[in-house]
């Protein structure tokens, strides 16, 4: 098929606007593209077929140290956009550049700081900038490398210089920390356990394999006390809740239920409206508090009123006078009252101390759910082998000791759950896919 020739439109070409727009520059454009090609790679017609290919037999293949050393001083992928990407040389030959401090300085200048330097007369901002960089060589040259542990941080001692008899500890670091050291702090919780109670309890003397007949009895002496307080609780229970109720048919309830919405009602109410009839006819209006007229005191009720006050006054300090001097007389009981109200607070402290102590052996609320220690294992007299060959395993090791952790603070109470809960999903049919069937018949 034969490409199909458009005749070219005769068009203004008066400004430079009209020339872009209706001249074709493709052609000129693909000449300078392949121009600066040959510039990047060079012309290939005029070049050998030995300086284009190379023949190779063996495959050269340097050993590691050497590739290495030549990725060294091959010369860094970043500097390539500083070079010239085209073999067009530069128009401009000669460019202003912006001299750095050291060349814009005079030589006479730059050979008197030499001279100054080498007598060592620094300035000050040169004796601090040297300070600095000792210090942060030394702290650089101290700093432990990873992994390393030489010195206890617990142990070190505070300076000599401090005088710590008299401080408190706050004040101590606040004084530490200007003379460039520091006194670690240990955390709270270290500093005491959670429980007073021991890791590891000593078992009841009862449930041993092959136990003394006091001790046995003992232990099941209380674990019946404990059932009969289990039993106990229930019955209350049940004495408070399901008995306190009676069993009522559905006849007699809904009579209840009527007699009860129906307190309060008027039922006759023609007796009412009579009673409001005569209560209207009564036109006039009486107030309950009636307006009080404001009296004003005259100038004798006004001096005896100060009078008064003061008389009040003076018997007052009289009494204060004389229950000073009655005191006097009264020390020997006030010492006893005293010595009775000493007495009482040292009581008060001491049941204080023991209720504290009893409650650091307990166990804290460490979540809403309470700890219930393990039910005692134990054995009746019939199951009871007298020796540890015969004697058959009791009890879980692992869970006695989840619940030690438990019951020392160590681990908050919980429960084990075994089913996931599972969110409900209110399901329907949209009203645009229901069927009527009434229809469909």
């Amino acid at each position: 098929m034969t490409a199909v020739k458009t005749k070219k439109r005769k068009v203004s070409k008066k400004n430079k606007k009209a020339w872009r727009k209706h001249v074709d520059t493709r052609d000129v454009d693909k000449f300078l593209e392949d121009l600066r090609l040959e510039e990047r790679l060079g012309s290939f017609t005029t070049r050998e077929d030995s300086e284009l290919f190379k023949v190779s037999t063996t495959p050269e293949v340097l050993p590691k140290k050497l590739r290495r050393e030549l990725l060294k001083s091959k010369e860094p992928q970043c500097f390539n956009i500083l070079k010239p990407h085209t073999a067009i040389p530069d128009p401009i030959v000669k460019r202003n550049r912006v001299r750095t401090k050291e060349e814009r300085t005079n030589a006479l200048v730059l050979r008197k700081e030499a001279i100054r330097k080498s007598r060592g007369i620094l300035k000050l901002k040169e004796k601090l900038s040297l300070k600095n960089r000792m210090i942060a060589m030394k702290k650089r040259l101290s700093k432990p490398k990873r992994g390393e542990f030489k010195n206890d941080v617990w142990k070190k001692k505070i300076g000599k210089d401090v005088d710590i008899e008299w401080l408190s500890g706050d004040t101590i670091r606040h004084t530490l920390i200007h003379f460039g050291e520091k006194k670690k702090k240990l955390p709270s919780s270290l500093h005491k356990k959670p429980s007073a109670l021991p890791a590891v309890e000593a078992p009841h003397p009862g449930m041993s394999y092959n136990p003394s007949f006091e001790d046995h009895q003992n232990l099941l002496h209380e674990v019946a006390q404990k059932e009969l307080e289990l039993i106990k609780e229930e019955k209350h229970l049940e004495r408070v809740t399901t008995k306190m109720f009676k069993k009522i048919s559905p006849e007699e309830k809904e009579k209840n239920m009527i007699k009860e919405m129906s307190e309060g009602l008027k039922l006759d109410c023609s007796q009412d409206s009579k009673e409001n009839e005569d209560e209207d006819e009564d036109p006039t209006v009486k107030s309950i508090n009636p307006p009080v007229q404001n009296v004003k005191k005259t100038l004798v009720q006004r001096r005896k009123q100060k009078e008064q006050k003061e008389l009040a006054f003076k018997k007052q300090q009289n009494k204060i006078e004389k229950k000073k001097i009655s005191d006097i007389y009264r020390l020997k009981l006030l010492d006893r009252q005293l010595t009775a109200k000493e007495r009482k607070t040292k009581s008060v402290r001491e049941k204080r101390l023991k209720k504290k102590a009893l409650k650091a052996m307990g166990t804290k609320t460490l979540s809403r759910i309470k700890f219930e220690p393990l039910e005692p294992d134990f054995k009746l007299a019939k199951e009871l082998t007298g020796n540890l060959r015969n004697a058959e395993p009791t009890g879980n090791l692992l869970k006695d000791r989840f619940k030690s952790l438990q019951q020392r603070n160590i681990v908050a109470p919980s429960k084990l759950k075994l089913n996931r809960d599972i969110a409900k999903v209110k399901r329907f049919i949209k009203p645009d896919h229901k069927i009527d069937m009434t229809k469909i018949q």
